[in-house]
């Protein structure tokens, strides 16, 4: 069965939650050894809350970018 998780950071190691749909379906019990193939996938989520920084309006950056005079 395939998922998509997200690592997590678990004392000085890195961990994955298996869903609790797919622990039900496959009876994955604690302590159960486990075949896990491990693809990274791209990932955007990084550049969640960049933005906050940006003191202008939306409008006001597109006026900007209408006119040539984009401004910091």
């Amino acid at each position: 069965m395939e998922t998509k998780v997200k690592a997590k950071k678990i004392g000085g190691s890195i961990g994955v939650i298996i869903p609790k749909d797919i622990v039900e379906k496959e009876r994955i019990s604690v302590e159960d050894t486990l075949k896990i193939d491990i693809e990274k996938t791209d990932d955007i989520g990084f550049l969640w809350g960049r933005g906050k920084d940006i003191k202008k309006s939306t409008d006001q950056i597109m006026r900007e970018i209408d006119e040539g005079e984009i401004d910091d």
